[in-house]
């Protein structure tokens, strides 16, 4: 398989994917492709959080399917961008595969404070977010395997796998870009 430019950058949720992506893109001068942006887009169309729309996509698996064919359509005709997605590493076999991984307790601080969350996503207590998180994690991963005989959380699918639990976002993006620049030259 011919590599691509292209970074697919996936992980548990509340991991920094959107912030690191972001740096990512502004440091090598690449695009964006975002799947989660769209997907809360439906969701809110829907009149739903992004739980409830989780189940409902469980039995409505074309929009899954819409979804991740889109970043596959993108990959074929642009290069020099990066992935902000659930299954990029999937739809877009040919890029550098990330997998970013977060202690829960984090993830649900980092994901109650986020106000871009709080239209999709609205607990009184990080608690609750964190239940939500864990369910919302093991509904995408069965209907993943369901859907395309894949698990997300098997890192063996990734070329690099890094803990953003601690650290700088900015730090952890360079280390992406390495090993990125690494692989293209491999």
């Amino acid at each position: 398989m011919e590599k691509k430019k292209i970074i697919s950058i996936t992980g548990e949720l509340a991991s920094g994917k959107s912030v690191i992506a972001k740096i990512i893109t502004e440091k090598l001068n690449y695009g964006i492709y975002k799947n989660g942006e769209y997907f809360r887009k439906l969701a809110k169309e829907h009149n739903m959080d992004v739980t409830s729309f989780n189940k409902y996509v469980e039995k409505h698996p074309e929009i899954d399917h819409a979804i991740e064919n889109s970043a596959t359509e993108y990959a074929k005709a642009h290069e020099e961008f990066v992935i902000d997605a659930r299954l990029g590493w999937y739809a877009v076999p040919e890029s550098f595969k990330v997998y970013l991984t977060v202690n829960i307790d984090e993830a649900a601080k980092r994901a109650f404070n986020d106000e871009k969350r709080k239209a999709t996503e609205n607990f009184r207590t990080i608690e609750e977010q964190k239940q939500d998180l864990i369910t919302r994690y093991n509904l995408e991963n069965e209907r993943y395997y369901k859907l395309y005989n894949v698990k997300k959380a098997d890192l063996s699918n990734y070329d690099l796998v890094l803990d953003t639990t601690e650290g700088n976002p900015e730090k952890q993006a360079e280390k992406i870009i390495e090993e990125y620049k690494k692989w293209l030259e491999k």
